[in-house]
């Protein structure tokens, strides 16, 4: 059953009830209830969606829960990158805040191919500045005519006398125009399709990078397009190996695409919570509108969906970290991840339309939070691989 409690004076606060679930080790249990408390206090203005993040940052800096978004060894709370944490955190923090969630996601996103396949140096140098905030990191792999299709990118790498020349545009790039470096993927093959493509760091003032072109959505969000003119490059900004940028970006989604299942998760919980306290104090016909049998099976039925998404997302979670010494990226973890993203995603969009008919007019009211969940759950059932891209990879694994 999805509970949630209200003790604190800021609001309604997610319940830690599922952490009993066998899915979950003894660190997350503690981690959990500190997280809840911690982001029960926070109260950011996010008017200004980029001063906004800049702010969560430091308050996640702050809390040391940025500590989670690398390995121990450059400043990290845990020995290596935990698929578990990282649904707990985007979870608890999406409840809260979307934008806080985002925030706290594209720290371990713009940073984890550093810490999957960086050289000691460019660890040392970028690592330990994300776990403390004084580094704003970004994943620039989407193009305008490249989203799903990533081996169609035209960026390309072209090997110079002092490193490599980077020519092109990204877009739809979260971080863009905030961030402090880019973790860029680039063709350096341009006929190889996806065996052509490598990835390089890219600090956000480096001559020939602008990355003024903000992109503005229906949920505040920073997004901007990056235009490469004549970027060039030292030979130390390649990441990983040549050539070896697309496995290694999916890599990286592959860690982090169950956590935007979570993040989805968050914001069903919220929504839902939103809808049984309204249900409990509107006044309609003599009666509360909980008591009426048409709200218990609208809020039965937004329940059974927020708990199929759960266990799909903490399965998949578990699943990457039970598997991670043989590499993420197993087939089973694939479509695990690609179950959990597609249904936790659909599901969020489902209830939280639910939890916004109860609220009748006041919940398209703006400045209402069902009408800005309305808007922020749009954005997850399209990036970091659309629903539509899911559906094939289960299809393709079924078949397999």
């Amino acid at each position: 059953m999805v509970a949630f409690e209200h003790p604190h004076p800021h609001g309604l606060v997610p319940s830690t009830a599922h952490l009993e679930l066998p899915f979950f080790d003894a660190h997350h249990r503690q981690m959990a209830p500190e997280l809840v408390a911690w982001s029960a206090q926070q109260q950011v203005d996010e008017t200004d969606d980029r001063a906004a993040c800049r702010d969560w940052l430091q308050r996640l800096a702050g809390g040391g829960w940025l500590r989670y978004c690398v390995p121990a060894a450059h400043g990290g709370a845990l020995p290596a990158l935990d698929s578990r944490s990282l649904v707990i955190l985007r979870e608890t923090l999406a409840f809260h805040s979307p934008l806080a969630d985002f925030a706290f996601a594209m720290q371990g996103l713009g940073s984890g191919a550093i810490t999957l396949a960086g050289t000691p140096a460019q660890q040392a140098a970028y690592l330990p500045a994300v776990a403390a905030g004084r580094k704003i990191a970004a994943f620039a792999l989407s193009e305008p005519d490249a989203g799903s299709d990533v081996a169609a990118m035209a960026t390309q790498a072209v090997p110079v006398a002092a490193g490599y020349r980077l020519n092109g545009s990204k877009t739809w790039i979260s971080n863009g125009d905030l961030a402090d470096f880019y973790v860029v993927f680039a063709k350096t093959e341009p006929h190889a399709g996806a065996r052509g493509i490598s990835a390089f760091i890219v600090d956000a003032r480096h001559p020939g990078l602008d990355s003024h072109e903000h992109i503005h959505v229906m949920a505040p969000h920073p997004l901007a397009t990056l235009r490469f003119n004549d970027c060039t490059l030292p030979a130390e900004a390649l990441v990983g190996p040549l050539h070896g940028g697309f496995k290694l970006a999916m890599q990286t989604l592959d860690i982090f695409r169950a956590s935007v299942a979570a993040a989805a998760l968050g914001m069903a919980r919220r929504a839902f919570a939103e809808a049984v306290a309204h249900a409990k104090r509107r006044q309609m016909f003599g009666q509360t509108l909980a008591d009426f049998q048409l709200t218990q099976a609208r809020l039965g039925e937004m329940s059974a969906l927020i708990e199929a998404a759960a266990l799909l997302t903490y399965r998949a979670a578990w699943q990457r970290d039970c598997s991670h010494t043989r590499g993420a990226g197993t087939p089973a973890y694939t479509a695990a991840a690609a179950s959990a993203k597609l249904t936790a995603t659909e599901n969020a969009q489902r209830v939280i339309d639910m939890a916004l008919q109860m609220f009748g007019g006041r919940g398209v009211q703006v400045g209402q939070k069902i009408e800005s969940l309305y808007r922020d759950i749009r954005s997850l059932r399209i990036y970091e691989g659309a629903s539509e891209v899911q559906l094939l990879i289960l299809g393709k694994a079924a078949l397999r």
